[in-house]
């Protein structure tokens, strides 16, 4: 199957209609709640909380000893609230910083959750096999109820974040201001932590554990390259999440032996690496472009400040003088001259040269002197 047609075949196929769909739904809800992970210096919580919901997994399964989807991400979703309480009690009552507490919980609950998965598959049952998908995710196991579930738990997000959009705005910002105004910043934060442990344990099935830290992150770090604004950086999180499951559904279906989890992550990456280089506020590239223009301004100035020390040793500031004298100066090339005369502030008469009045107002401006009078 070509890229191509895979997307001829969207709308006709049954397992990749849903799997597309699943895909979509799930990045453009990391993306929207990965962006207030992000802003809120949490990047590490993500990776934290889907390593701590693997006991959850293992735990559900032992109890009932059946594969249902739904159960186990139950236990999932207990099992990474638990890990994000111990993670909030161990910085609050400890002198913890909240990066230790986050390698201790990811590292005990996984540790845990391997030593169950090991346990399980060593006893006679059949029904333990598959459960290692959600280590690394498998797609193509999504059903059309799994992706119902996603798309309700996505609308009672978005419901949610716009009805507490000011006060999420305010916490995230300002959490002493949110106070100060009356308002119960402890719920608001329980509240869009438990949003995003919810976002993480919906894309365990997908993407799996080890790589759904990605997936809240990176759209939400595309989209913080774009924007200053809250609610821009929010959609563009969601759009770039949404096309990084798209795009890397229709890459892992039309090449054999990729899976969709880590395909879909890589294009999550590359929205990342373009928004680093080309975003015009942020990005590399346009930094570059706008370090190099004002190097070559401060260039010029400095050259238009040495020739107005010497045009200013005579009554008229017109006075031509030679190109030479200006040779010894660090800075000066030809093509600074060149651009000088482009922006009309000298004039160049052979190897003489002399301020204009505009060079003479400007190079005056630069001394926070006042410009001369008609």
């Amino acid at each position: 199957m070509t890229f191509f047609e895979y997307f001829q075949l969207l709308f006709t196929d049954y397992t990749l209609r849903t799997i597309t769909l699943g895909t979509a739904v799930l990045g453009a809800i990391c993306g929207m709640l990965g962006s207030f992970a992000v802003l809120r210096k949490q990047s590490l919580l993500g990776d934290a909380i889907s390593h701590a919901a693997l006991p959850g997994i293992a735990i559900a399964f032992l109890i009932t000893g059946a594969k249902d989807s739904n159960v186990l991400l139950l236990g999932a979703l207990i099992s990474g609230l638990i890990g994000t309480f111990w993670i909030r009690g161990m910085t609050s009552k400890t002198h913890l910083k909240s990066d230790t507490a986050l390698g201790l919980v990811l590292s005990l609950f996984f540790g845990f959750g391997m030593l169950l998965l090991t346990f399980i598959q060593k006893q006679p049952n059949a029904n333990q096999a598959g459960l290692d998908k959600y280590l690394f995710g498998q797609a193509a196991t999504l059903l059309e109820k799994d992706v119902a579930v996603m798309v309700l738990v996505t609308g009672i997000s978005l419901f949610i974040l716009l009805l507490f959009w000011k006060e999420f705005k305010i916490l995230l910002f300002d959490a002493d201001y949110a106070t100060t105004l009356g308002f119960n910043t402890k719920f608001i934060d329980i509240l869009i932590t438990f949003f995003i442990v919810l976002a993480i344990v919906l894309g365990l099935q997908t993407v799996g554990v080890v790589l759904m830290s990605a997936m809240l992150l990176a759209p939400a770090a595309a989209a913080r390259q774009w924007t200053n604004s809250l609610a821009v950086m929010v959609f563009l999180a969601a759009v770039f999440g949404a096309s990084s499951g798209v795009i890397g559904t229709a890459i892992s279906a039309s090449q054999d032996n990729l899976s969709t989890g880590p395909v879909i992550v890589l294009v999550a990456g590359v929205f990342v690496l373009f928004s680093f280089i080309f975003s015009p506020g942020r990005g590399v590239l346009f930094r570059e472009i706008r370090f190099r223009k004002n190097r070559a301004d401060l260039k010029l100035k400095k050259t238009l400040q040495f020739m107005y020390g010497i045009a200013k040793t005579h009554d008229d500031f017109a006075h031509p003088h030679a190109i030479r004298i200006l040779n010894h100066f660090q800075g000066y090339t030809k093509n600074s001259l060149s651009a000088l005369e482009e922006k009309e502030w000298v004039e160049i008469k052979g190897q003489k040269w002399s301020l204009t009045q505009k060079g003479f107002r400007e190079a005056k401006d630069l001394y926070n002197q006042q410009p001369i009078n008609d």
